[in-house]
């Protein structure tokens, strides 16, 4: 298999035009691209012409925004349906307490293979030790945590970006949690940008910590980011799209262009992380 999309939200209207409904236009206007909408099973056909496999993710961001879940046995069933042409991660909304460390327990009875966070749609932050047990539970069940990290394409160019705080997703708020879970892989989505200097200072100095490039087109990754990703940090480097904002096929076709289509960013590091095979479909 060519590779492995480490991000790729579900284009379906349960996500869309439910957990999403009333940020999809300024996300749109934020990426210049208009957000197709597909079924499960057009999704599958889409990334088996690309030789790739979809890492789904679920959501779970209730409380902060009142907007209804994608249950995380909705991504399983999909994996389970489409298992050539999909893995996935589930969702569990850190404010949720004691219903949310069982949760992660159900994530890895499903078989999915890690946990996301979005901490400014969440309206959390990863560093406050009330939200510890999560990720200890997370640590414990072998599955890691992926966090949505710098500005947010959703609510921005809007008054006050629709009430969501980037503060909470700046990078450095991951150190505390690498920190206190050293088996715990801790994946940065959008590599944390305009803080991503800080993201990378954190994974050179913590290897649990990996960087996801999802959410920008390739061309535009800045140099600093790319010194690092075919240098030292070559190790820590996942791709990731941000389908449906962003499709994947600009991505591998501009990595491709750029020289960075290589095996470790593509595919390699990923199957590590998320403890799969794409050797045989």
């Amino acid at each position: 298999m060519r590779a492995i999309d480490f991000h790729v939200h579900l284009p379906t209207p349960d996500w869309l035009d439910g957990s999403m409904a009333g940020y999809v236009e300024a996300a749109e206007a934020y990426f210049r691209s208009t957000v197709p909408r597909q079924s499960l099973g057009e999704l599958a056909d889409k990334y088996r012409a690309l030789d790739t496999k979809a890492v789904l993710l679920a959501w779970d961001a209730e409380t902060a925004t009142g907007r209804p879940r994608v249950p995380n046995e909705t991504v399983a069933a999909a994996v389970a349906r489409y298992p050539d042409a999909f893995t996935g991660i589930g969702s569990v909304d850190p404010h949720k307490g004691g219903e949310a460390v069982a949760e992660v327990a159900r994530i890895a009875a499903l078989g999915l293979r890690g946990v996301k966070f979005h901490p400014s749609l969440q309206a959390f932050a990863p560093d406050d030790p009330r939200f510890g047990p999560v990720f200890a539970a997370c640590e414990e069940h072998g599955l890691l945590a992926l966090f949505h990290t710098g500005t947010s394409g959703i609510g921005a160019r809007r008054p006050g970006g629709q009430g969501i705080r980037i503060d909470y997703s700046h990078p450095l708020k991951l150190d505390a949690v690498a920190a206190a879970h050293p088996g715990l892989t801790v994946v940065a989505a959008h590599f944390g940008w305009p803080w991503h200097m800080d993201l990378i200072a954190v994974a050179l100095h913590k290897t649990n910590v990996y960087i996801d490039i999802s959410g920008w087109s390739p061309k535009r990754i800045p140099p600093e980011v790319v010194r690092e990703l075919t240098g030292r940090l070559s190790a820590q480097f996942v791709w990731g799209s941000d389908f449906p904002f962003i499709a994947p096929e600009r991505c591998l076709a501009e990595l491709g262009e750029l020289g960075l289509a290589g095996p470790a960013l593509l595919r390699d590091n990923a199957e590590r992380i998320l403890q799969i095979s794409t050797a045989s479909r």
